[in-house]
């Protein structure tokens, strides 16, 4: 039992006519016939009478007729309320963001959303990448701006923009010396990374994927603490493009590109797949676009908008 073939029986019901009915309908009078049919086999119920003129419905036909008229109104309702939900612009929203993302794009983000969208609430947790998906899995969470990919079936992954890393190196080291840094050639000693659980350490120590015989790695809480680290202590850290620009004039300097190859990370914004509200969905996209160098944005995002 399909609404399709709830249409078709309210249709023969106004039009009293297989061909009238199919031409409203806009199919042919064979399927509506064969539609109704199967729909007939499946009730074990005779809906029309064929030898009347002008046909018309038995009297359970009536009855099925008259539910289906229901069942087609509420199925309606609810394309209403969904598209309504679609293209609703004010609420709540719950959103998860990475701690090594978080620096870069909620100051602002948040002044932005207040001053353009002040009927839309946003709710922000900080977290590491493990805890948020538990969250969006289980809709504690209604997005979420995470490193992909995740290789989750259950969430939707919008690439929004893509940064690369480079080296921050102490003036004390032997590498700061290179113009360059090759990422073949980036020991682990003296390397200050994120601590466990944080999916840009593993982007990181990705990066440096050599053989090594160092096994001095040092752990900090957060980027910021990395570069204050390797300004106090020496030894570098491998830090997003984005923390750049919250670096002293002084600590640029200390900036290496990386070289072959130049590592990216993926930066989406991601959602359950059964989330709805495209309308939010595209106001907080449009609006971390806008804080981003144009250079990182998705491609796609500069010219279209999101489609759930």
């Amino acid at each position: 039992m399909t609404l399709q073939q709830m249409e078709y029986i309210v249709a023969v019901d106004k039009h009293r006519h297989f061909v009238r009915a199919s031409e409203a309908c806009g199919i042919t009078q064979s399927t509506l016939s064969s539609m109704i049919q199967k729909l007939e086999q499946e009730l074990d119920t005779q809906i029309f009478d064929r030898n009347a003129h002008p046909v018309c419905p038995t009297i359970a036909g009536e009855k099925i007729i008259a539910q289906a008229k229901v069942v087609l109104f509420n199925a309606a309702q609810l394309k209403e309320m969904v598209l309504s939900e679609r293209l609703q612009q004010t609420g709540e929203v719950k959103l998860g963001v990475i701690p090594t993302v978080a620096p870069y794009i909620l100051p602002q983000l948040f002044n932005n959303i207040y001053n353009k969208y002040p009927k839309l609430v946003l709710r922000v947790s900080e977290a590491r990448t493990s805890t948020i998906i538990s969250k969006l899995e289980c809709a504690e969470l209604d997005m979420a701006l995470l490193a992909t990919p995740l290789n989750n079936d259950a969430l939707l992954e919008i690439p929004i923009y893509y940064e690369k890393f480079v080296a921050y190196i102490s003036p004390t080291e032997p590498l700061y010396r290179q113009p360059t840094i090759e990422s073949s050639h980036m020991p682990t000693e003296h390397l200050w990374v994120l601590q466990e659980g944080h999916c840009l350490r593993n982007q990181v120590m990705n990066i440096c994927h050599h053989e090594s015989g160092y096994s001095a790695i040092y752990e900090a809480g957060s980027i910021d603490t990395l570069v204050k680290i390797v300004d106090t202590n020496g030894g570098y850290t491998v830090i997003p493009e984005l923390h750049i620009d919250l670096l002293t004039e002084a600590q640029r300097q200390n900036i290496r590109e990386i070289e072959n190859p130049n590592p990216v990370r993926e930066i989406s914004l991601v959602v359950r797949r059964d989330y709805v509200r495209e309308k939010i969905l595209n106001i907080l996209a449009t609006n971390i676009k806008e804080l981003i160098p144009e250079h990182m944005v998705d491609a796609r995002l500069k010219k279209f908008a999101i489609k759930l």
